[in-house]
């Protein structure tokens, strides 16, 4: 089952990190705040990061700051979509469906309750 990992990252300002497992990279949106329950997240689509950051804690090189795990799990569903992305998340934290919705040029995310709740 794929994973993903749910970063606190403190540069340039705080921000977490939300990476899903696709294949041998991990697709990556910059959160605005960490996702919670029935909440709307703005969401930035970043770049591809390694999959090593599935486990990784500590120094980001280039002095690019610090990285701590905020939450981790595994996930079913598509993550390669462009337009939307629809994923059922299990993890430390965090447990529902989580949707990542283009509308325009801004990205949204919303966790809501596992389904069939």
């Amino acid at each position: 089952m794929p994973r993903y990992a749910i970063l606190e990252h403190d540069y340039p300002t705080l921000h977490w990190d939300l990476m899903l497992e696709v294949g041998e990279v991990l697709r990556t949106w910059r959160l605005a705040s960490p996702p919670a329950l029935g909440q709307t997240v703005f969401a930035e689509p970043s770049f591809d990061h390694r999959r090593l950051y599935l486990d990784y804690e500590g120094p980001i090189s280039g002095n690019r700051g610090t990285v701590t795990a905020w939450d981790r799990g595994t996930f079913e569903g598509a993550a390669d979509d462009t337009e939307r992305v629809v994923v059922e998340i299990r993890g430390g934290r965090l447990c529902g469906t989580m949707t990542l919705e283009r509308q325009g040029a801004t990205w949204l995310l919303r966790l809501d309750g596992p389904s069939g709740t």
